[in-house]
């Protein structure tokens, strides 16, 4: 299907067009990193020219912008989703015009939902005949009517919103995804009420997921309770097999929501036969029968207010619906579900009966970010299922994920595991290692009232896994590294003796001439490179080349730990310098640090960059002396507190510029402290691995201790 063609917007809008876009904007649209933009208008000549300037930014044409990007092809942004999205910043020009969010809203998304039905345009129709077609397929006004009689001026904006709707139909291909593109920009619509307490896509998605829909048999019924604006039944509806023949139930009090959710689903192509949307707080199981999928997210209460016996309860009034094998998937309030409780309390007492009854299978803990408008709320899921008795398994997998960040990967890995746990009839796969969590007895947790519903230590099948049987022997690997490096040293210090510097007051009369990083710059001493930007997603601990950042020269990353592989260098990243032996790294942010790259061939991140000293500078530079003048240098100068940089720049920073000789004597100097602080240092790393491991084993119960060293006895104690 070619690219639809660009909106007139003399059609679309009462007014003329004002969309401007800067460069972060244009970054977003094309989905690249910021400075990408930039480097496209300053190398392409046909880049657009900025149409205005606001506070010294350029603002830029945004229609002449997208248009640049799908002639270009540059971007990672489909050329159908970049039409789309002009059209939906058209959309949000709409909200100047008289119409409300919720008119604009609810409009729209009855046009595409009446252009799905008829399977034809509604831009070409006149007002009134759309109104009768929509009076034809909704005579009780159930979904469809009430939302376009509330359009203001209709013989105007009426036809410029059909135009608008078919403008986002043809852009993404069917009805259906054009609405949820709708939906995706409530947000900038100013439709805050249909967002704020939906979870992010991503968890809804998850969500769904956990149900395990995709493996259900054809014609399951499907619920969701406390429906909102639908986004977890349109996250059901997205998981199942295509043609499964699901019935969708759902339950929502808003009646404006109700009718956003029937129209959702019908134009998803679910139809009245095998779709219920009740208005109210009670699914319509009478007619359909109990659900055999449940998901759904609690209403969202603040914390002053909120009370954890009144979400186990509303919990406990879902499993009324759960019959044998049928799965709820519940999202709610981590203090009430996962957190401790008061010992014995009616909160607490509640949600140990789920425990005893065989309904819970598994509690999950999520970080903060579940729903985006409340970035403080921190939720927990949990996973029910009815389960005759003498088929209980007596287990519950507790998972926490509540220090991992909400990316695709992270969730994945967590579906992954429950789908395994689901597929064992909650016993468990030895085979299987879970990620962030273990399996516990359901009886343990019930003598402890109160505790916590999260993982305290490794189940016991985590002792087959390889990690843990392997700890032993990468312990007794250490201790040999170890001994090896103690007699390195002990050989050294017999060879070299005590270290000598031969430092002593300069005479007066031997003055020191004193230079800047920038002369040396511009005596070319001295040469300057970037460093790279690395998506952080391609950085990993087994690539081919290591990756030198802020995190390695100010010692918060080990050196080495972060690697890039050859294969993203070769096509990715193309464009990138590795470092020469002698290289110096620098940063400043968040402080001033610098590293020497003695060996070479690493790979140089942003914002770190590279001073090279030129070989055949004349006076000489070496790396070693000129890295430690410039950190004494720039510990006079640092940031002081508030203020935003430091005072001095790396430019500007005044260092000895020593002769030859003198040069030389203290490059070997600092060559003798780095060969020691090596050895040092390789001992240090070692006892961190040696306390990291042994600390990992002792606290999960896999390892004990033997036979312990001899300890020292402390002074004024007995013997």
């Amino acid at each position: 299907m070619s690219n639809p063609a660009p909106i007139d917007d003399a059609l679309i809008l009462p007014g003329p067009l004002s969309w401007r876009i800067g460069y972060a904007e244009i970054a977003a649209l094309a989905r690249v990193k910021r400075p990408v933009p930039t480097t496209w208008s300053r190398r392409h000549v046909d880049f657009p020219a900025p149409v205005i300037r606001e506070g010294g930014s350029p603002l830029f044409d945004a229609r002449e912008v997208v248009d640049w990007l799908v002639r270009t092809g540059r971007g990672n942004t489909e050329p159908r989703r970049l039409w789309a999205e002009a059209a939906l910043h058209t959309l949000a020009a709409w909200r100047s015009s008289g119409l409300s969010a919720p008119v604009l809203v609810g409009a729209l998304t009855a046009l595409l939902c009446l252009r799905q039905q008829y399977d034809a345009p509604v831009g070409s129709h006149p007002w009134g005949d759309l109104l009768t077609q929509a009076a034809e397929l909704d005579p009780e006004d159930t979904f469809l009517v009430s939302e376009l009689r509330a359009v203001p001026d209709p013989e105007r904006l009426g036809l410029a919103l059909g135009a608008l709707a078919d403008e986002l139909a043809e852009a993404a291909y069917t009805p259906a995804e054009a609405f949820e593109w709708v939906l995706e920009a409530r947000r900038r619509l100013g439709s805050h009420d249909l967002a704020a307490d939906e979870p992010t896509p991503a968890v809804a998605r998850v969500l769904a997921a956990l149900a395990g829909v995709d493996a259900r048999p054809d014609e399951s019924v499907l619920a969701t309770p406390y429906a909102r604006s639908g986004d977890l039944l349109a996250a059901l509806h997205a998981a199942a097999a295509e043609d499964s023949g699901h019935t969708y139930l759902a339950a929502e009090p808003d009646p404006t929501l109700t009718r956003l959710v029937r129209r959702r689903m019908l134009v998803r192509g679910v139809y009245e036969f095998s779709l219920d949307v009740a208005e109210g707080g009670e699914l319509s199981t009478d007619d359909w029968g109990d659900p055999d999928v449940l998901v759904c997210a609690l209403p969202y209460e603040a914390g002053e207010t909120r009370s954890t016996r009144r979400a186990l309860e509303r919990i406990q009034d879902l499993t009324d619906y759960l019959g044998d094998g049928s799965t709820a998937v519940v999202l709610g309030p981590a203090d009430a579900l996962v957190r401790p409780l008061p010992r014995h309390g009616a909160a607490d007492r509640l949600r140990r009966s789920f425990l005893n009854d065989g309904l819970l299978k598994a509690a999950i803990s999520l970080p903060g970010g579940a729903f985006a408008y409340r970035p403080g709320y921190r939720t927990a899921v949990w996973i029910l299922a009815r389960t005759p008795e003498d088929e209980r398994a007596g287990r519950v997998l507790l998972a926490d994920y509540s220090a991992q960040p909400l990316t695709e990967p992270v969730l994945d890995g967590l579906a992954e595991d429950i789908a395994i746990w689901r597929a064992s009839a909650w016993h468990g796969d030895r085979r299987h290692r879970l990620r962030h969590a273990a399996v516990v007895p359901a009886k343990e947790l019930d003598d402890r009232p109160g505790s916590a519903f999260t993982p305290q230590h490794r189940a016991p099948e985590a002792r087959h896994t390889r990690t843990v049987a392997e700890r032993p022997a990468r312990i007794a690997d250490m201790e040999r590294h170890l001994a090896e490096l103690d007699e390195r040293a002990t050989r050294r210090a017999a060879v070299d003796g005590p270290l000598k510097t031969g430092a002593v007051l300069r005479p007066e009369e031997q003055s020191v001439r004193r230079t800047t990083v920038r002369q040396l710059l511009k005596d070319r001493r001295l040469r300057r490179r970037p460093g790279h930007r690395i998506a952080p997603e391609h950085l990993s601990t087994d690539g081919h080349y290591a990756v030198i950042g802020p995190e390695e020269i100010l010692g918060t990353a080990r050196l080495g730990r972060r690697r890039i592989d050859r294969g993203l260098v070769l096509t990715a990243y193309d464009h990138i310098q590795f470092t020469e032996p002698g290289d110096l790294v620098v940063t400043t942010s968040p402080r001033f640090g610098i590293h020497v790259d003695t060996e070479g061939l690493s790979v140089v991140v942003a914002p770190a960059r590279i001073l090279r000293v030129h070989p055949d500078a004349d006076p000489p530079i070496r790396p070693r002396a000129l890295a430690a003048l410039l950190r004494a240098a720039a510990s006079e100068h640092g940031r002081t507190n508030g203020a935003v940089r430091a005072s001095y720049g790396i430019e500007d920073l005044s260092v000895p510029d020593l002769g030859r000789e003198e040069l030389e004597r203290y490059e070997a100097v600092l060559a003798e402290i780095e060969r020691r602080a090596e050895l040092l240092r390789q001992q240090s790393e070692a006892l961190d691995d040696l306390a990291r491991i042994t600390a990992a084993g002792m606290a999960d119960g896999t390892l004990t201790i033997q036979h312990p060293p001899a300890l020292p006895v402390l002074p004024g104690t007995d013997d």
